[in-house]
C-alpha cells in the first residue's frame, strides 16, 4: 500500500522497493513501476538515489531498517508500534538523538476525517478540561489469527489497541499516564495455542488525575462483518463532551458473490459494515482513507516542510510504554505506575 501511494505521488522521482522474499519484492515492482528492488533492505536503503525511507516490515523488524536509514540521514515514516519491547524503543530513540533524524511513526487513527476533526476540537477548547474519557475497538478472530501467524507477539493490545491509546494521549497532549488498571479473559486464542487474552480492558490514569477506560477484543465470530475495526471513543471536559460513532453500521453491503477482506486472503464475508477497513479503500482509481490520508502527508512535508500531525518517537514510546503497562496489569493483577522501571 506505501508502495503503491509513494508510486502515485508527484514528488516522487524513483522508488525502490525490498522484500525478504526476492518474487515479492519483484512482484512488487513490476506493480508499482519501481525503479529498483531487492530481498535486501539495506541495499535500497544506501541508494543514492533514496533520500526517504518507508519501514513496513513486521513489528519485531523494525529496529534494524529504521537504524540503518537514519545512519544515513534519510528521514523514515515506520509503521507502528516503535517496538515490541522498550529496549527496541530506546535503541530507536538512541538512534533519533544521535544522528539528528527525522522519524514519525504511523499511527493513522490521526488521519481518519472524525479522529483528526476531534483533535481540532480538543484544541479549540469546546471541551475545556479533559476529566476522563473511554475508546474501545472490536473485530473479529479470522483478523487476528492472520495477525498472529505473522508475528505470534503481536497482542491485541500491543499492536491494535495502541492506535486508540495513541489518540486518547494525543488529545490529552501534555498529560501523561501515570497509571494503569488492567483485567483480560482467556479462551479462544489461548484454545489455539497462543498466550493472548481475547478480552482486554483497562484503566489509566493522566497525570493531571483523569481516567481513560480503554477495551479491546478480537475474538468476535470469524464472519461478523467486520472488514477491519468497529470503535467507539468518547470524551468528558468541563465544557463539553464529545462521542464518536466509528462502528460503520451506516454502509452496509451484502453480496451473494462475496466481499473480500482487505487483511485476511481468502475470507469472505456475505454481509459487510463497509468502510470499517482502518486504512481506506480503493474506489474510482484513488485510494481513499487514513493510510493515503497520511502516507501523502508525510511526503508532501518532505517537499514543503510543512508541520504534520505524525507521531513523534517520543510520542510512540509513551504509547508503547502504556500498552505494556497494561498487558503487566493483566499479568499480575497489581496497578502498574508509569514510568516503566528499565
Amino acid at each position: 500500500m506505501r508502495a503503491r501511494l509513494a508510486a502515485r505521488h508527484p514528488a516522487v522521482s524513483f522508488l525502490a522497493v525490498s522484500d525478504r522474499d526476492a518474487g515479492r519484492a519483484r512482484a512488487l515492482a513490476e506493480r508499482t513501476g519501481a525503479n529498483a528492488h531487492s530481498s535486501n533492505n539495506l541495499e535500497m536503503i544506501s541508494r543514492p538515489q533514496v533520500n526517504a525511507v518507508i519501514v513496513s516490515t513486521s513489528e519485531h523488524e523494525h529496529v534494524e531498517p529504521v537504524c540503518q536509514a537514519l545512519e544515513l540521514g534519510k528521514p523514515v515514516l515506520m509503521e507502528k508500534p516503535l517496538g515490541l519491547t522498550l529496549q527496541d524503543a530506546d535503541e530507536i530513540l538512541a538512534a533519533v538523538q544521535r544522528t539528528g533524524g527525522d522519524l514519525r511513526v504511523g499511527y493513522i487513527r490521526r488521519f481518519k476525517r472524525c479522529f483528526a476533526r476531534a483533535k481540532q476540537q480538543v484544541l479549540d477548547g469546546h471541551l475545556g478540561r479533559i476529566s476522563g474519557g473511554m475508546a474501545r475497538v472490536y473485530n473479529t478472530r479470522a483478523q487476528a489469527f492472520e495477525i498472529l501467524k505473522r508475528n505470534p507477539h503481536a497482542t491485541p493490545v500491543i499492536d491494535v489497541l495502541t492506535y486508540f491509546v495513541d489518540l486518547m494521549l494525543w488529545y490529552n497532549e501534555g498529560n501523561p499516564p501515570v497509571e494503569v488498571v488492567a483485567r483480560g479473559q482467556m479462551g479462544i486464542f489461548k484454545e489455539a495455542g497462543y498466550d493472548i487474552h481475547d478480552v482486554t480492558w483497562g484503566i489509566v490514569t493522566l497525570a493531571d488525575g483523569a481516567v481513560i477506560n480503554l477495551g479491546i477484543s478480537y475474538a468476535l465470530p470469524a464472519r461478523y462483518p467486520i472488514l477491519g475495526q468497529s470503535a467507539r471513543v468518547e470524551l468528558l471536559g468541563s465544557e463539553g463532551t464529545m462521542i464518536i460513532d466509528d462502528d460503520h453500521r451506516d454502509h452496509l453491503l451484502y453480496s451473494e458473490k462475496g466481499i473480500a477482506h482487505a487483511y485476511v486472503p481468502e475470507h469472505k464475508l456475505n454481509m459487510a459494515f463497509s468502510g470499517s477497513n482502518p486504512s481506506g479503500d480503493w474506489a474510482l482509481g484513488d485510494y481513499w482513507g487514513p493510510l493515503g490520508n497520511e502516507t501523502r502527508s508525510w511526503l508532501d512535508h518532505l517537499v514543503t516542510g510543512n508541520p504534520i500531525p505524525h507521531a513523534t518517537p517520543a510520542e510512540a514510546r509513551m504509547v508503547l510504554e502504556t500498552t505494556i503497562a497494561m498487558e503487566r496489569a493483566v499479568a499480575t493483577g497489581e496497578r502498574i505506575r508509569l514510568p516503566l522501571e528499565s
